[in-house]
């Protein structure tokens, strides 16, 4: 049986014990009976699904916006690819002047050639380019690089000594006695085929009269036929300039 009196005697106590549990669980403060203010409450710690949860999420890699993913998707521009050397040629082609544009007078059936080395392909080029510059038609280009294919094989010849034809000089072989300029003038590429070509363009008809005679009416040579046999070879020394021809790069 259940002793009463004894129950009687401790319950103060045990409702004491009880009390003092609640509070401690509560996180309240037992000061001389009074309840104080909160203490400060350790943090709550998640339940297991909870912390695994959050720790995945903290490892998951951030996903892209929708805006940069769209970036993403965007094609990657090419870069802008050469012109075709086929398509360079066919454009060399069509500004490249007509067989008769360069020859429009009977050729002389006699004719020479040679193989020009890199400094008489320039040569040449320099006097087709100046011609151009001047505004001279194409017949005019040929002439002048005949004249200097028969005067110096498109050479910038200085003084030879001996062999030298008086003061002759340059691509032309020009005189300085004679008013064509000075030695450091006519040695100059540029200098001479102006010189050249402000005679020619006094010479009436030179477009279409024969080469030699356009020639040596500028040159005044003792042999005025020579000039005729480089004709076609000045022909396609031009037409090289525009990626045609034997001599073409």
């Amino acid at each position: 049986m259940v002793n009463v009196d004894l129950m009687a005697r401790h319950l103060p106590a045990l409702k004491r014990v009880s009390f003092r549990a609640v509070l401690a669980a509560t996180g309240m403060a037992v000061i001389t009976g009074f309840a104080g203010a909160p203490a400060s409450a350790s943090p709550a710690t998640a339940t297991a699904p909870e912390a695994k949860a959050v720790a995945a999420a903290a490892a998951a890699p951030a996903t892209k916006t929708e805006s940069a993913a769209a970036v993403d998707a965007e094609p990657v521009a090419k870069p802008a690819t050469k012109a075709p050397a086929a398509a360079k040629k066919a454009e060399q082609a069509a500004k490249a002047p007509s067989r008769q544009q360069l020859m429009p007078a009977p050729v002389a059936e006699y004719q020479e050639t040679f193989k020009p080395t890199a400094e008489q392909k320039r040569n040449a080029e320099v006097i087709i380019e100046t011609g151009q510059k001047m505004g001279l038609p194409p017949r005019a280009w040929v002439i002048a690089v005949a004249t200097a294919a028969q005067e110096s094989t498109l050479n910038n010849l200085g003084h030879l000594g001996d062999m030298n034809d008086h003061d002759s000089l340059g691509l032309f072989q020009q005189r300085p006695s004679a008013g064509w300029g000075t030695p450091a003038e006519i040695t100059d590429p540029v200098y001479s085929s102006k010189a050249f070509y402000n005679g020619l363009k006094n010479v009436e008809g030179y477009d279409t009269m024969a080469l030699t005679d356009a020639a040596q009416t500028v040159q005044v040579s003792a042999f005025p036929n020579h000039y005729a046999k480089w004709e076609k070879l000045a022909a396609d020394l031009v037409l090289a300039k525009y990626g045609q021809g034997p001599y073409a790069a």
